[in-house]
């Protein structure tokens, strides 16, 4: 199984979701690959659509390698991978300097993507929480605990593919995870596409803006 591209994948997606319309959902992307799928679901839902910035800690002098992951919040959510951290002998000192930087990116990376405004509210609704695919699952776990933090009534991730023991390892982290496709062996989530091209933040800009425009039904229905 490939998806053609994100939005087919996005609209495959979306009938699986179609049971959580009446549960006020607020599709939640994490740009940039994800922002094309949850466009399809919150356009077949009538949901806003909005994003959640995760970076990644990078490892001291080997930033591609990651120490963990961060993202924004009432108060930002950290998710350190203890091996490596053990293994490379990070400092409590260098953790605090490289969650303040990254931290820093994520509040402009959030100002630019959703052009001033403010996130959409969590609370008492139906979290989805959706990107193009899962390979380790970090990003998602630090992201999930960072949605619970709003307080929304669920949390829902759904994702077109990823590996079983991503998903297993995850599911305990949601009301319910709704992915399409779990192939073994996994190789990349690019492998699973025809058209995987890199997404650009312009792109994500006018999706999000887009569906601002279209949504059928005012915020807070």
């Amino acid at each position: 199984m490939r998806f053609r591209d994100r939005s087919e994948a996005g609209r495959l997606l979306a009938a699986e979701l179609e049971r959580y319309r009446d549960l006020e959902p607020v599709v939640v992307a994490m740009p940039r690959g994800g922002v094309p799928v949850g466009y399809e679901i919150a356009r077949a839902l009538d949901a806003p659509l909005d994003v959640i910035v995760v970076r990644k800690l990078g490892a001291p002098g080997h930033p591609e390698l990651a120490v963990g992951a961060i993202v924004d919040g009432s108060e930002p959510e950290v998710v350190l991978n203890p091996d490596v951290v053990r293994a490379l002998g990070v400092s409590a000192a260098y953790l605090r300097q490289e969650e303040a930087r990254q931290l820093a990116v994520i509040h402009e990376r959030q100002r630019l993507l959703r052009s001033g405004r403010p996130p959409v509210p969590l609370e008492r609704r139906t979290a989805i929480l959706v990107d193009d695919g899962i390979a380790t699952g970090a990003t998602a776990r630090a992201a999930i605990l960072g949605l619970r933090r709003r307080h929304p009534a669920r949390v829902v991730l759904a994702v077109p593919v990823a590996p079983p023991d991503s998903c297993a390892a995850l599911a305990p982290l949601v009301d319910d995870l709704v992915c399409l496709y779990q192939p073994e062996p996994f190789y990349a989530v690019g492998a699973w596409y025809v058209d995987f091209r890199q997404v650009s933040d312009e792109e994500v800009i006018e999706l999000l803006e887009r569906a601002h425009r279209e949504r059928r039904t005012p915020p807070g229905r």
